[in-house]
């Protein structure tokens, strides 16, 4: 069986060639979250590839921030959704896997569409108390972009899920301090989120290094002792914006740029090609 971070270079490599092929995306945020996707999808969720729109009985994720479809698409090929050929698809006319991810085309893992930013956690908390009032003892998982967190509806979101006891849902924010137009600190400052969050009334882990697959995985699973305990948990996962590759690292220019050739080259060179890349249709 290959390792988490075996399965994570792939899904980099996954990521730079898609975005290259539709000469469109957002690699920037996908890079950083590889290793989240990885950890939840290879070990920390109980999930079902077969997958019903419900979610009953197991783990169900939702991406907030659904410019990052690149990592979200990869990681659902990877873990056996659809095939990977699919991949080759990536933001063509036509294509199930659009740029930011959508409902009406069924593709197998997606619940929501998530291209306008800020209402993944409204979702997400309406599905967490969906499961409570079944009986539903699972646990539902979120993601959202720190720079996403400019959106008011988010905060509204904090408040009702902290008052209603929404203590089975885990939401990360991917804490990377880029958005597109720059820097989160200049473009409106977010200030110390975790207090925030704290303030609000929820249960805060800290993730000082979200790009150490070992460290996410102890803090995804640490997250889950505080299931059931009468607080929503979030983490606050600092990860680097184009990791894995030198000239895209901490740049928000590669929020939503797609490499050319010479540079998809340079960057596939730096990611080892670990379980094969995706076949040509």
């Amino acid at each position: 069986m290959p390792t988490l971070q075996e399965i994570a270079s792939q899904i980099r490599r996954d990521i730079l060639r898609m975005v290259h092929g539709a000469n469109s995306g957002h690699p920037g945020g996908s890079l950083g979250c590889t290793e989240f996707f990885t950890a939840l999808y290879f070990k920390i969720m109980k999930h079902n590839p077969s997958f019903s729109m419900d979610g009953k009985g197991e783990d169900i994720f939702f991406l907030s921030n659904g410019h990052i479809s690149p990592v979200f698409y990869a990681s659902l090929a990877r873990s056996g959704y659809f095939d990977l050929k699919e991949l080759n698809t990536f933001r063509k006319i036509g294509s199930r896997l659009q740029g930011h991810p959508t409902t009406h085309e069924h593709l197998p893992g997606i619940r929501v569409a998530s291209g306008s930013l800020g209402q993944g956690m409204s979702v997400a908390i309406g599905a967490a108390l969906a499961k409570k009032l079944n009986g539903d003892t699972q646990t539902v998982f979120s993601l959202h972009g720190d720079g996403e967190l400019d959106e008011g509806q988010n905060w509204e979101a904090l408040m009702f899920a902290a008052h209603h006891k929404v203590d089975n849902l885990i939401s990360t924010v991917d804490w990377n301090g880029q958005q597109i137009d720059g820097p989160t600190a200049k473009v409106m400052s977010l200030g110390n989120l975790a207090e925030k969050f704290a303030a609000f009334g929820w249960e805060v882990i800290r993730l000082e290094d979200g790009n150490n697959m070992d460290l996410v995985v102890s803090t995804i699973e640490s997250a889950k002792t505080f299931l059931g305990k009468g607080k929503p948990i979030a983490i606050m996962m600092h990860t680097v914006m184009g990791k894995g590759v030198d000239f895209m690292e901490g740049h928000h220019e590669w929020h939503g740029v797609a490499p050319n050739d010479e540079q998809l080259t340079k960057a596939l060179a730096q990611i080892t090609e670990t379980l094969g890349d995706y076949p040509a249709i």
